[in-house]
């Protein structure tokens, strides 16, 4: 426990395991809507964590990570509906599918020295017109959407993701989880510290012998494939698939706005920032519907006033602050320097 928490102190270790012990026993004092609330939560914390890989750990900026979540849920899908392949041998196939897709964006953008904003626009380019070409794509529904078969299931299904809302909470718990042990392991390995350097100077990492291009791509590849199963749980989860809404860029925003909330770069700082950033959205949209108001383009509003807050205020994010302030860490917290 030691070793797997060291940068906690005991207060710190403390309050993790009760946050813990509460995300478990969640289903059985929520209500239905709470709950679906908790799932979304959970859904950007893992898609957070695995978009801080490639831009918090080796800093290379991607606003188009909708792509892997959409390759990979249309992958899963189709084997799904077609040929009746259950998601978690359909997840087998929709890595690599993500993967390769990565792979092939770092090999173009870093092979001729792609990086910046231009790398930016190219994984934008990528998602882009990958939603024209599924909106094409007659096979799997093209622009008129994708459905998975819905049933009344009097039990859980968990070989075929067929089942209640719980079932789904505590999938995506586990996701979340794996992926933070993950990604732990990846910021404290002799490869995670290559990429902190990159991060950092890459001129200088390369002048220390860092094969930047070789770990940088490793970040690309590690983080498409882990945004992977993120497509393959919104696929079986909502049971229908639109390329406009899978591949679109506002979905790449909302991936990103966690981890720029919480701490781009810190191991906890993308699971705080969904909690705030999600949490609060929801409660002000419980609140105008209670109040009998519709705002179009309140959610946007207010995703760029929390932004807007945490680069003027909290430029190192939400987390290091609160870890400063409620002494949960023994040393201090990893920062990005913007």
């Amino acid at each position: 426990m030691t070793g797997l928490f060291s940068e906690l102190s005991k207060r710190g270790i403390v309050l993790l395991v009760l946050l813990l012990a509460l995300m478990l026993a969640a289903p059985f004092l929520a209500n239905d809507y709470l709950l679906t609330v908790l799932i979304l939560i959970l859904y950007f914390a893992f898609t957070g964590q695995a978009w801080n890989v490639m831009m918090g750990f080796a800093g290379q900026l991607s606003l188009g990570h909708a792509l892997y979540v959409g390759l990979a849920s249309y992958v899963a899908a189709a084997l799904f509906v077609r040929f009746g392949v259950g998601p978690w041998i359909g997840m087998l196939v929709a890595v690599p599918v993500a993967v390769i897709a990565g792979a092939i964006i770092g090999f173009l953008a870093f092979r001729f020295r792609v990086g910046g904003v231009y790398f930016a626009i190219l994984t934008i380019a990528f998602a882009e017109f990958t939603r024209v070409g599924f909106d094409h794509f007659s096979y799997v529904g093209g622009s008129g959407g994708l459905f998975l078969p819905v049933s009344q299931y009097t039990s859980n299904d968990l070989v075929n993701l067929r089942g209640n809302p719980t079932m789904f909470y505590y999938v995506i718990l586990a996701m979340t989880l794996g992926a933070w042990l993950l990604c732990r392991w990846l910021l404290r390995s002799r490869l995670g510290y290559f990429w902190q350097a990159i991060r950092e100077d890459e001129d200088a990492a390369r002048a220390l012998g860092i094969d930047t291009f070789r770990c940088k791509m490793i970040a690309v590849m590690i983080s498409a494939g882990l945004t992977a199963p993120a497509g393959v749980f919104t696929a079986f989860y909502y049971n229908n698939l639109f390329p406009e809404q899978v591949f679109n860029m506002g979905r790449s925003i909302e991936i990103i706005l966690g981890p720029i909330i919480g701490g781009v770069g810190t191991l906890f700082g993308p699971i705080l920032g969904a909690f705030l950033l999600t949490g609060l959205s929801e409660s002000m949209h419980e609140l105008l519907s209670w109040l009998g108001l519709d705002v179009p383009g309140a959610k946007a509003v207010f995703y760029g006033i929390c932004l807007l807050f945490v680069v003027v205020a909290l430029p190192d994010g939400v987390w290091p602050w609160v870890a400063r302030k409620l002494k949960v860490t023994e040393r201090k917290v990893t920062e990005r320097k913007p």
